[in-house]
This record gives C-alpha cells, sequence and structure tokens, in this order.
C-alpha cells in the first residue's frame, strides 16, 4: 500500500544541510517527492512510498541530521502519489 504525505518541518533546520540529508535518507528508503526550505523557516517536503517507508522516513525527519533540531512535523495532509526520484527543490 502506497501513502503520499505533505509535511512542515519547523525549528533549526535550514542552514545546517537538513535538506541534502533528507534527499538521502528517503534514497535509503526508496521513497519519491520533494522537499525545499519556506521563507518561514520551515522545511516543506512531499514523502510518496510504500507506507512502511514513509512512516519511516517521518521519523527520521523527527530526528533530523546531527547539527539540526527540529520542533515540530506537521502533517498538511494527503496528497496524490508522487512518481520519480526525491530531489531537492528551490526555497518558495
Amino acid at each position: 500500500m502506497t501513502k503520499s504525505l505533505h509535511v512542515e518541518i519547523t525549528g533549526r533546520v535550514q542552514g545546517v544541510g537538513y535538506r541534502a540529508w533528507a534527499e538521502e535518507e528517503a534514497g535509503r528508503l526508496g521513497l519519491s517527492g520533494w522537499v525545499r526550505n519556506r521563507r518561514s523557516g520551515a522545511v516543506e517536503a512531499i514523502i510518496s512510498g510504500e507506507e512502511a517507508a514513509v512512516e519511516a522516513m517521518l521519523e527520521r525527519l523527527r530526528e533530523g541530521p546531527a547539527c539540526s533540531s527540529v520542533n515540530d512535523i506537521r502533517v498538511i495532509g494527503e496528497v496524490e502519489a508522487y512518481e520519480g526520484p526525491f530531489e531537492v527543490r528551490a526555497t518558495e
């Protein structure tokens, strides 16, 4: 069963390699989607793939890379399945 979520991550998540780390972790889990910085200081992502892999990615996003400090992850909602490799997108 596949699952696709739109999420927002807040805390110290910009300027600490969070997006590149998320791209690497998603690749390890075989996920599709994207990640980008928001002008608000948050990081936004679409994570799409097998339900267990999406749940594992949510846990990893809560941890973040060593220099980050995640305050909260908000699931904005479920979205249509995303196809293709997981990628880093430009800030919006």
